[in-house]
């Protein structure tokens, strides 16, 4: 049986590079969004600190928060390794840590990380069987042999091959840049028994013109990204849409602009089978926090 997931509320924040900020502002952050009522922040990849590394930074700034990796790359990373990492943060931080796992995408992994990609659902599936081996350290170490300790996990996930493996290996699914009528799919997939994460990219306090710039700027870096036009095209977008930068039609079912589109937006995931969105606030710099737009969206986390 999977570990169940804390409690988390229905709504979170994802945050992208924050490991690009000094730790102390990371961890000033990380403060704010628990005393603004958010469930739980998620982290991206890290670039310049290791996720499980700047996941101890935020929850020892915290005292309530709950911290996942929304998600942790599988490459490059051996499962033992990853294992103890998260058992290293639950027996500092019982209950407030969700391992999210996932592959990425080519231009990720390949030219970012300068790793290879292939077969990525196979890898994955090799990836938690690994994970999920009795560890021989505690072995040696005298400890008595047994299901290795969890973490609660979920996958990040977005077809229906994806989204069947997260049902079956893990307490739920972790999905990204997607409309809810994608969340209804996901629900049907995962059955009622398994939790549904949904990430929706938000812009709020500005006019729809440069909220749309930003948001378009947003989308066009995962234009390029096979997973995200294939998950794209099953629900109903093509080729035109994917043109300069994305159409407004792609923009708009992707970012929801302004808050009452956001206070709509989240309850229509909720209302399509999802048990916990978290928002990604987009900056005007990518290096920023957006701290105003967590303040203003907090009273949906409460």
């Amino acid at each position: 049986m999977e570990s169940a997931l804390p409690s988390i509320g229905t709504v979170g924040l994802w945050v992208p590079g924050m490991d690009l900020r000094p730790p102390a502002e990371s961890a000033r952050a990380a403060a704010e969004a628990e005393a603004l009522g958010y469930g739980a922040l998620w982290l991206s990849e890290g670039l310049v600190r290791d996720p499980f590394m700047e996941a101890a930074t935020l929850l020892g700034a915290t005292r309530s928060l709950v911290v996942g990796t929304g998600i942790a790359v599988i490459w490059g990373r051996h499962p033992r390794v990853i294992r103890s990492q998260a058992r290293a943060l639950l027996d500092a931080h019982p209950g407030r840590f969700v391992l999210g796992l996932g592959t990425s995408h080519a231009r990720m992994v390949e030219g970012v990380l300068g790793l290879r990609y292939e077969r990525p659902l196979a890898a994955l599936r090799e990836h938690l069987d690994r994970l999920d081996e009795p560890d021989p350290v505690l072995r040696l170490a005298g400890i008595p042999d047994g299901p290795a300790p969890r973490a609660p996990r979920v996958l990040a996930a977005l077809g229906p091959r994806a989204l069947a493996l997260a049902r079956d290996r893990s307490a739920g699914a972790f999905s990204y840049l997607v409309t809810p009528e994608h969340t209804a799919d996901a629900r049907a997939v995962l059955g009622p028994d398994r939790v549904l994460i949904v990430e929706q990219a938000v812009v709020t306090g500005l006019r729809t013109d440069e909220a749309r710039d930003r948001a378009r700027a947003h989308i066009a870096g995962y234009l390029p990204a096979a997973p995200y036009r294939a998950s794209w095209r099953r629900l109903g977008f093509e080729d035109a849409d994917f043109a300069g930068g994305g159409s407004d039609r792609l923009v708009d079912a992707l970012v929801a602009i302004g808050e009452q589109e956001i206070i709509q937006r989240v309850h229509a995931h909720l209302a399509a089978g999802a048990d916990h969105v978290c928002l990604q606030a987009l900056p005007v710099d990518p290096a920023a926090l957006p701290l105003d737009q967590w303040r203003s969206l907090a009273h949906l986390a409460r």
